[in-house]
């Protein structure tokens, strides 16, 4: 399927077809190719490629054409121009700001966001000159207030990672733009296939592909994702000379992920929707997180953004951390691990796993309590789900 086939087909068509280019050999499924180099018809040719004067491949640290294939398909799931592959979601962060900020500039961030995020903002990026201000995600005239005239980047997730905060991406959009900053929004808990923020005005969609894209928790990866000029220009030229790079085969990977996409993701929030309404019943449990419930804050702007509600939620435990753990430890089924995305349901601790390096003090600020515990719903039957996670909560109750 050509680029100019892509406007014309459905989001489950893209992600089964989009990107895909048969070589001679007239292979059905997408080709590995586990290549480094190329080999060039002349020294002319070489030559013209690495000036950029003919297109085709170079180096497999920045071209290959299994990652082309991923990063063209994931750009039109998105509704973007360009997409660069990276080797892990951290990376797809990392890359965005290199290739966008220099020493001096300034980021305005959502406190609610992944606890390495925050460590990379403010204990690598600060070293080379770049000070982020964290905001409440739901607020934004704290948003505004805390735009300097040096700065250059809007960043959230949302919905957040773990207590499942709303971000109105329209109106931060219409906000990073009015003071010439680009919105970079990590899509990671919705994927395309239940939110665009591209649609919606962001400039950046960021991906740790290891999650939902791949969807079974196999490899390592991330992607970045927006126009032909800004990513394709200072972001991609990061990935040609730093060498943050997506491997071939994890690209393979995650194409065959691209193509249950969909599926997946409206069997995560079927069932996650049923797990947090359950889950607010019990007695052991003080709050729910989760953008489906009603009683979630920002419960409306997710439907107006999002087409689902995702597979994650937290909910908040009685009793502190002595209490979560106890319900995590007594689990069976779930398993205890700090990834998400994955067919099989995780369970964990935030505030000494994921958020475990993140000041004390601004864990709490960002919602990450002591009895706080996060599920990533997998695929399993929901009533097994429910039963595991009862052991330990009627322990408690």
């Amino acid at each position: 399927m050509s680029p100019d086939d892509e406007t014309h087909y459905g989001f489950d068509t893209l992600a089964v077809r989009a990107g895909q280019v048969r070589t001679h050999e007239g292979e059905h499924g997408e080709a590995i190719f586990t290549t480094s180099s190329y080999v060039y018809a002349s020294a002319a040719q070489a030559a013209a490629r690495f000036s950029g004067d003919e297109p085709g491949n170079i180096y497999s640290r920045f071209t290959n054409p299994t990652v082309r294939t991923f990063e063209q398909r994931l750009a039109a799931m998105e509704g973007g121009e360009r997409c660069v592959g990276t080797a892990s979601g951290m990376g797809a962060i990392l890359t965005t700001c290199l290739g966008t900020l220099k020493a001096g500039d300034h980021i305005v961030s959502s406190r609610a966001i992944f606890g390495t995020t925050v460590v990379l903002f403010n204990k690598i990026l600060a070293r080379f000159g770049i000070e982020t201000t964290f905001v409440p995600q739901a607020d934004l005239s704290q948003w505004e207030a805390a735009i300097r005239p040096n700065t250059r980047m809007l960043f959230l997730e949302t919905p957040s990672n773990p207590i499942t905060e709303i971000a109105d991406v329209k109106a931060l959009a219409a906000l990073a733009h009015a003071h010439d900053c680009h919105l970079v929004v990590d899509n990671c808990f919705c994927t395309p296939a239940l939110q665009k923020p591209l649609q919606l005005g962001a400039d950046i969609v960021i991906h740790s592909a290891t999650k939902y894209l791949d969807g079974q928790g196999r490899c390592i990866g991330g992607a970045v994702v927006g126009s032909e000029e800004l990513v394709g220009g200072d972001i991609y030229g990061i990935v040609r000379t730093g060498g943050p790079s997506m491997s071939p085969f994890n690209a393979w990977v995650f194409l065959k992920g691209l193509e249950t996409l969909r599926i997946r993701m409206e069997a995560h929030s079927r069932s996650a929707q049923i797990l947090a309404e359950w889950l607010q019943e019990h007695p052991a449990v003080a709050q729910v997180n989760f953008p489906g419930l009603v009683s979630h804050p920002q419960h409306a702007l997710a439907k107006q953004q999002q087409t689902g509600f995702g597979g994650v939620l937290s909910f908040e435990v009685k009793g502190g951390q002595t209490a979560a753990w106890e319900v995590i430890d007594n689990t069976k089924l779930l398993s205890i691990t700090a990834n998400l995305g994955d067919t099989k349901s995780t369970i964990t601790h935030p505030a000494t796993t994921t958020h475990g390096r993140v000041d004390p003090d601004d864990r709490r600020e960002a919602g990450v309590t002591d009895g706080l515990v996060r599920i990533a719903v997998g695929l399993e039957d929901i009533a097994d789900i429910q039963n595991d996670l009862a052991r330990g909560l009627d322990s408690l109750s």
